[in-house]
């Protein structure tokens, strides 16, 4: 066992791989729909950490983890983060959430006095219970000690399984029921038999359709053409309409007419369908309605698929890297099309590190200013500096000529690299003081942990759910936005198939990240 301490703490790269891929090996084991995750490399690392504690990368590693996970969860959010600012629904939930995270960061306080634990170990409970690494990492820097680790560590687990299993109990109590939720755009073919719209115009008929559907384009004398909102309506005309689900298109069928399958998809001698990806600079970041499509002959988007979910073409959607666009237009203009938005799957994965780099030395810059702050003194933003520009820059999508968003995969794979680099750095440099404390307090650390997290969970689905009469989708959003980790969210998706849970994850999970991170910086000053 020396022998393998020693090579461990003189290879201390191969440590560090070593920790990650045992970790997630360790996380990928699923108990009735439990498991670690990524958090599970923190138990790993603080394992190796104490076996052989100097085997710890250097800080950097982790303060460059750290960087990479606030900068990507910013760039993806932020626009969900800035609409929950200012929308009723979005002060809701913050306002709800506040109370839940303040009020478990008062209970963990209250434990350095009834429990005689240290203002370290408090804000690690705090962090834990709200899987926040970001927290974790404000609390080893403001007490200067390694006590925060130990608490992180302990409550953690019940910050992740804790909510799930809450969510679980109320599910089982409320038996909501859900609408179903259309993640598609599907197509019809009408003829006009409604003698009301003979002579009408295309605008003068859209009213009377059912919300979300929209004429695309139209057939008249066995030739296909693009919609025009001035077109005037004729008897057997047949309309292409695009709407959410098949519900909604067979109620704008009996307004319009019948049915007519075949007679327009079957031509394809004007109007053809092409699927392109979205994977050039110049045609992502903006809305679909400022693009100046190539072609002689008109152009139609149809529909755009961002991940697994199809969108609606309108003017103001706005196109993301990896988006795949749905046109229909004339074969003589697809190179045209291909070459103008790109169409490259290695694009779609790509990142600008001119961005990336340039977004983040913002950020560090904005970190390193000191806000005088009454009775405190000065404080530092650090971190959060990081985490306000990529909520700004993810907001603006694009300035000038440069993107400041990524490719969806890309943000994954960063916002995963940097939370687990954290994670083992934290673990490793941290494990013999994590062991030590846990066997010399047992089981009243753990029971602190568990209370912590209730100081969380309780009063977000009582506040949601009976006093602002919230569904409970939208609750299990904001029960899974305060406390934080993707587990929950993906859990809260399980119990409630709609968007509800996302939407709510994605306003106040920032805000709720810097309101951690302040609590921590500040509390720690005052005591």
């Amino acid at each position: 066992m020396d022998e393998l301490r020693t090579f461990l703490e003189q290879q201390q790269m191969l440590a560090l791989f070593l920790t990650i891929a045992i970790g997630y090996l360790v996380g990928e084991i699923n108990v009735k729909g439990f498991s670690l995750g990524a958090g599970a490399v923190l138990f790993v690392a603080i394992a190796i950490g104490w076996f052989a504690p100097k085997s710890a990368p250097a800080p950097m590693i982790g303060a460059l983890g750290l960087a990479l996970f606030l900068y990507t969860v910013g760039i993806q959010y932020g626009k969900q983060f800035f609409m929950g600012l200012t929308s009723p629904q979005g002060i809701r939930a913050n306002v709800i959430a506040i109370i839940g995270v303040m009020l478990a960061g008062v209970v963990s306080l209250m434990f350095v006095k009834w429990a005689g634990i240290s203002s370290g170990t408090a804000f690690g409970l705090f962090a834990g219970s709200g899987t926040s690494t970001a927290t974790l990492q404000a609390a080893l820097v403001a007490t200067g000690t390694k006590d925060a680790a130990t608490g992180y560590a302990v409550s953690y687990p019940f910050g992740v399984a804790g909510p799930i299993l809450f969510l679980y109990i109320v599910f089982l109590i409320m038996k909501p029921k859900f609408e179903a939720v259309s993640t598609g755009v599907e197509f019809h073919e009408i003829a006009v038999r409604n003698p009301d719209y003979f002579g009408k115009t295309l605008a003068e008929l859209m009213p009377a359709l059912p919300p979300g559907v929209q004429v695309t384009a139209l057939r008249r004398a066995s030739q296909n053409a693009p919609a025009s909102p001035a077109f005037i309506i004729a008897e057997d005309d047949v309309l292409f309409i695009v709407g959410p689900s098949k519900d909604v298109l067979g109620q704008a069928a009996k307004v319009i007419g019948e049915a007519a399958p075949g007679r327009f998809v079957k031509d394809r001698k004007d109007l053809d369908y092409l699927r392109v990806f979205a994977s050039k600079a110049t045609a992502v970041g903006r809305p679909l309605g400022d693009l100046q499509l190539p072609g002689e002959k008109a152009v139609i988007v149809l529909h755009v698929r961002r991940g697994d979910t199809d969108l609606l073409a309108r003017p103001d959607l706005i196109l993301e890297f990896g988006d795949r666009i749905g046109l229909m237009a004339n074969r003589a203009d697809f190179p045209g099309l291909r070459k103008f938005f790109g169409d490259s799957i290695r694009g779609t994965t790509e990142v600008s590190y001119i961005s990336v780099g340039l977004g983040m030395a913002i950020g560090f810059a904005v970190g390193a200013i000191s806000i005088p702050i009454p009775g405190i003194g000065k404080m530092a933003l650090g971190f959060i500096g990081v985490l306000l520009v990529a909520l700004i820059l993810g907001n603006l999508r694009r300035t000038g000529g440069i993107n400041w968003t990524m490719p969806l995969s890309a943000n994954k794979v960063l916002f995963n690299l940097g939370l687990t680099l954290f994670l083992a750095n934290a673990g490793m440099s941290t494990g013999a003081n994590v062991v030590a404390t846990v066997a010399q307090n047992g089981v009243m650390i753990l029971v602190l942990g568990a209370v912590v997290l209730c100081a969380i969970v309780l009063p977000v689905i009582v506040l949601g759910l009976f006093v602002f009469k919230m569904s409970y989708d939208e609750m299990a959003g904001v029960l899974a936005g305060a406390t934080g980790n993707p587990a929950i969210l993906a859990y809260a998706n399980k119990l409630a198939p709609t968007d509800r849970p996302d939407v709510g994850y994605a306003m106040i999970f920032p805000s709720m990240t810097i309101l951690k991170i302040l609590f921590v910086n500040v509390a720690a000053a005052l005591m």
